[in-house]
């Protein structure tokens, strides 16, 4: 883990007032950076996933991790300036994908990170990580208590049937480990009831138990097969290839999921 962070923009002016109020709303001391990549040649774009400790004197329930990306025109001495809070460091990753970062440069890895717990959970993580424009984000929500939880609500516009998905994160904070799994439902209100009650399991996505649940227990198998080689299974990719709420703000753990 790499707690300096410095973009190095100093002789550098914002491309637009975008950019300006991004870079002006994000306090640089309030974050933990948990993984970054810098391209070359001149250092022309920067990626960042961090923790931003701030969210946890916030409003409960507010997603901690944010993701960054830097675009510098170095012969217009300019630079655009881009951030987008997460509940999950899958979508973090993913926004960062899309804008051109590699995959494999912004994974988190080693160190005190709490370790997936399955090879389901790095398939999902993985098909989050690579779904591009898939998932329209309709809710967020990120829990430091019990249970230690973090959800995403999305729309699949790929879902012939079930298209409210709920990629849902869980912690075993004693086993230093997190599952992820991803849940089908017919509509948000049915997914809502759900997150309110937790009366049945997880529904499954349909294409589990249909001809697709091949496809996706063969990319098991073959993340199972890298892990055990000690190789990565994500390829190269971009440049360089309703909610609950307490009373009262109050402070909670920093990221347990992931330190």
């Amino acid at each position: 883990m790499n707690d300096i962070l410095d973009f190095g923009l100093a002789d550098l002016s914002p491309a637009n007032d975008d950019s300006e109020e991004a870079m002006e709303a994000l306090w640089t001391g309030d974050l933990t950076v948990l993984s970054q990549h810098h391209t070359t040649p001149n250092g022309s774009h920067s990626f960042v996933l961090a923790h931003d400790r701030s969210v946890t004197w916030g409003i409960p329930g507010e997603p901690q991790l944010v993701a960054i990306a830097v675009a510098r025109d170095l012969r217009q001495s300019t630079f655009t300036f881009e951030t987008s809070h997460h509940a999950t460091a899958s979508f973090a990753q993913n926004w960062l994908a899309e804008r051109g970062c590699p995959l494999e440069r912004i994974a988190l890895h080693g160190g005190d990170y709490i370790k997936p717990a399955d090879d389901l959970t790095l398939q999902v993580e993985q098909q989050i990580q690579k779904s591009g424009t898939r998932y329209e984000v309709l809710d967020t929500y990120t829990s430091d208590d019990n249970p230690s939880e973090a959800w995403t609500l999305v729309n699949d516009s790929q879902a012939t049937q079930a298209p409210v998905r709920l990629f849902y994160e869980e912690w075993n904070h004693g086993a230093g480990t997190y599952t992820m799994r991803e849940g089908a439902f017919p509509d948000v209100g049915v997914a809502q009831t759900w997150l309110d009650e937790r009366s049945e399991p997880l529904p499954e996505p349909p294409e589990y138990s249909d001809h697709n649940g091949a496809v996706v227990r063969a990319r098991i198998a073959r993340i199972a097969l890298s892990r055990s080689a000690g190789t990565s299974p994500t390829p190269q990719t971009g440049l360089d290839a309703p909610r609950a709420s307490a009373a009262v703000p109050v402070q909670r753990a920093v990221q347990g999921r992931l330190l």
